[in-house]
């Protein structure tokens, strides 16, 4: 039996689940008609602050019993410590190759958005919902 106190599952987390599926959409449209990366990333970044995507997805994975801790706490710190392994390799080729100059470009945008992606998750566990 359902508590009174618990609200359904759409209405509570539909407003997230959309706002998911709206900036994944701004995303692609707006490099798909090619605007900015720049612009892009910025947009991306004020996104992640002011909604809490990437706490509230956290939270959603976290909220499976017994698991959802474990995959958060277990599987994530070592999937950015692969990434960040990956892109020192692909940077040590890129570099022999003679591609420093877009590989700088690249490494400014990928610097943004793990900003964004920590401000947000930072922001998303100071700043109540309620």
């Amino acid at each position: 039996m359902k508590s009174l106190y618990q609200k359904p599952f759409w209405k509570y987390y539909g407003p997230r689940i959309l706002s998911w599926v709206l900036v994944v959409a701004a995303i692609i449209v707006s490099l798909y008609y090619g605007i900015d990366e720049k612009i892009v990333v910025f947009a991306t970044i004020v996104l992640g602050i002011f909604t809490q995507i990437f706490a509230g997805f956290g939270a959603l994975v976290s909220m499976v019993p017994f698991f959802g801790p474990l995959i958060v706490k277990v599987i994530t710190i070592p999937i950015f410590y692969i990434l960040n392994a990956l892109g020192w390799v692909v940077s040590g080729v890129a570099i022999k190759k003679g591609y420093a100059h877009e590989l700088a470009k690249s490494r400014t945008v990928t610097l943004a958005v793990l900003i964004g992606i920590i401000l947000g998750y930072i922001l998303g566990h100071a700043v109540p919902l309620e």
